[in-house]
């Protein structure tokens, strides 16, 4: 079985911080050429000096891709510098809380457009080019793409406070199954991480106003600890490789066990 991702060209959304820069640094030291999307230039600029070069497997793209017009021009910037796209890594996310029983707030909407949304026309974008290159190059056998949405364990989780959250995280382990069905003709591969206990930027915002979260999120994990955001490149790799070669619209989970047991009402970040 071969993990290998050497030579191919990956698209990182969610780049300049957590689990996307870990995920995208990952990739480049895998011998990947790497596009490091997110929305933070000033961040991308500061993570990639020391391994951004015009020449290089790494390079960046800062833009809102909730616009479509930034999600088009994120893929023409990883074409000219790359020729191709062979994989697309969606860890693009944003939290926030809600009152679940006000119909007048827009936090759903955003937590919709940002998370699912968002993800969504990147990964029919994305996956238009890759067929339209397969064309070009005359490729009619073996696969043309992988595309891994990044989730979470709140997609199966009830907490009245993160519902629209929930709701948005739930569609988009949705979409990964059903675009999983629509591409596999096209010798597209989707496939979802869903994580929890992962020390992501928004759960590292949310301990800061919530001290006393970190020790119940340990205490109801059966391993223990708060994951590093590095610990989800290794499968995200294996999804993206040739050895995933017959995986397609699953949903794999990293939490360290904490899945399986009912009794945490902690968020999941």
């Amino acid at each position: 079985m071969s993990l290998s991702i050497s030579g191919k060209t990956a698209i990182v959304t969610g780049a300049a911080h957590g689990i996307g820069l870990a995920v995208a640094r990952h990739f480049v030291d895998r011998g990947a050429n790497v596009m490091f999307a997110d929305i933070d230039e000033n961040r991308l600029r500061d993570e990639l000096s020391d391994v951004a070069d015009p020449e290089g497997p790494a390079r960046w793209f800062a833009g809102d891709l909730c616009q479509k017009l930034n999600v088009a021009n994120l893929l023409s910037a990883t074409i000219d510098a790359f020729d191709r796209i062979d994989i697309l890594v969606n860890t693009n996310r944003c939290f926030a809380p809600c009152d679940p029983l006000d119909p007048d707030q827009t936090v759903l909407d955003d937590m919709l457009r940002q998370n699912m949304k968002s993800s969504l026309r990147v990964t029919q974008m994305t996956a238009k080019r890759m067929i339209s290159q397969a064309e070009k190059d005359g490729r009619d056998e073996g696969e043309i793409g992988s595309i891994i949405n990044i989730s979470t364990l709140a997609s199966c989780r009830s907490q009245p406070e993160t519902l629209a959250y929930s709701i948005a995280c739930a569609a988009q382990d949705q979409a990964v199954r059903g675009l999983a069905v629509a591409l596999a003709p096209h010798r597209i591969r989707v496939n979802g991480v869903s994580f929890a206990s992962v020390m992501s930027r928004s759960l590292q915002d949310t301990l800061k106003e919530n001290e006393d979260w970190r020790e119940a999120i340990i205490d109801g994990t059966p391993m223990g600890r708060i994951a590093a955001p590095g610990e989800l490149a290794e499968t995200v790799q294996y999804l993206a490789s040739s050895g995933a070669s017959f995986t397609t619209g699953q949903i794999v989970t990293i939490d360290g066990g904490r899945g399986l047991l009912d009794a945490v009402q902690v968020p999941v970040f």
